[in-house]
């Protein structure tokens, strides 16, 4: 076997050894042709190829270039490697700093250097606009289980070793999509007496393979994602299932009951009131008795969020009276909801005219709360799903029985400030 890693020795020099990415194989063979290389960023989880593309497009421009690792090499070091140089392959990209980044803007600009980048993590978050507008972007997928056993079956049959076929299937699921951990598996297994290489025995010889929860890359994202909308989905299986993805990757726990929060409060909302406080012992639960058995409370609110009846109409009514108030500003405070804290603004009319809603019968009385400009103005329209009704009832009743003049205040409540 080769002394170097198997694989950094199974990267394919020629497109045609390339496996995976079918999706944009004939754009990758129109820049291969292309008289004139473009900056490209290629986006993607570890060991989908991404490095592998860059270096494919260098070496088919015959143009020199240099391959660096952002987190290894500093703006002073960089600018002496690119001496010379007409390409630049930088991985992981997003270590840079934004003002790093900025860099190497004048350079693409004036096409004094055509960069290849790769990135782990979503652009739109880690990539600054301006150089992010200067590149194309190219995503790459995980690899599927077929193209892992493609992959593998090359690396065997190159260095002459053979491994089960139920072998291969089990490193391919351990793997995630990801090449590199599959080769340096299938490296590791090669190294095994032959009677642990079955599969039964192998599973107890493997290292232990942790899920890549990528935190700051595009699947922590993801995962979030679909743990929330299978909550708003009312589907506590789906919603177990991608609690426990988070769990098992090593995902922070508070990020998890924050997001647990914020759906309690906008998916569920009035629909059940007792899921917002659930949610926050939930966090203090985590907090208190730490991990693993934090995802005991975190499991419970999870179902329970699921189960609960689903009302959005707080969230909503927020974003719409957010939109009233970013597109015509903040109006003045009517003068009747105005503190009188001075004599000055006793004379100006602060306060005067206000009523006060305890000294009514059903501690409610019609008044004007809103800014005259926008008097009739519904921004909160209750679907009365859950609890939302029975917080509704009373308001309603009041309502109705204000339908005639009120009569005078009956009196002996605190005098309003």
């Amino acid at each position: 076997m080769s002394p170097r890693p198997l694989a950094e020795a199974m990267r394919p020099t020629r497109l045609e050894d390339f496996i995976g990415q079918g999706h944009f194989r004939d754009r990758l063979q129109a820049l291969l042709a292309a008289p004139q290389l473009p900056s490209l960023l290629l986006f993607g989880p570890p060991g989908c190829g991404k490095s592998t593309v860059a270096l494919l497009l260098a070496q088919a421009s015959g143009r020199p270039f240099v391959r660096l690792s952002a987190p290894e090499v500093g703006l002073a070091a960089l600018r002496k490697q690119l001496e010379g140089k007409d390409i630049l392959i930088l991985d992981e990209l997003h270590r840079y700093s934004k003002a790093q980044q900025d860099f190497f803007l004048p350079l693409i600009e004036s096409g004094e250097l055509t960069l290849l980048a790769t990135t782990t993590e979503n652009p739109s978050f880690s990539i600054t606009q301006q150089l992010l507008s200067r590149l194309h972007v190219l995503r790459l997928r995980p690899l599927s289980s077929a193209e892992l056993m493609a992959v593998a079956k090359r690396a065997l049959q190159r260095i002459g070793k053979t491994l089960p076929p139920a072998s291969l299937e089990l490193l391919a699921a351990a793997s995630h999509g990801d090449a590199r951990t599959l080769l340096n598996l299938v490296e590791f297994t090669l190294t095994l007496p032959e009677a642990d290489q079955a599969p039964e025995q192998l599973k107890n010889r493997l290292p232990e393979v942790i899920l890549r929860g990528d935190r700051d890359g595009d699947s922590h994202y993801e995962l979030a994602s679909a743990l929330i909308k299978s909550i708003r989905g009312s589907d506590p299986d789906a919603a177990l299932y991608y609690l426990a993805c988070l769990v098992e990757s090593g995902e922070d726990p508070r990020f998890i009951t924050r997001r647990l929060i914020l759906s309690a409060s906008e998916d569920v909302g009035l629909g059940d009131p007792i899921a917002l406080p659930l949610a926050v012992a939930c966090h203090q639960a985590v907090e208190h008795v730490g991990m693993p058995e934090g995802f005991i409370p975190m499991a419970e609110t999870t179902v329970y969020l699921a189960l609960a009846p689903k009302n959005n109409t707080t969230y909503a009514a927020y974003r719409a009276a957010q939109k009233e108030v970013r597109e015509n500003g903040p109006r003045p405070v009517p003068l009747h909801l105005r503190n009188a804290t001075t004599a000055l603004q006793r004379q100006w009319g602060y306060g005067q005219g206000y009523k006060y809603p305890h000294d009514y019968p059903d501690g409610w009385i019609e008044q004007d709360y809103l800014p005259p400009e926008l008097a009739g103005r519904v921004f909160y329209r209750p679907k009365g799903i859950g609890a939302e009704e029975r917080l509704l009832l009373w308001l309603r009743k009041a309502r109705q029985r204000r339908t005639r003049p009120p009569r005078e205040p009956a009196g002996g409540g605190p005098s309003p400030k």
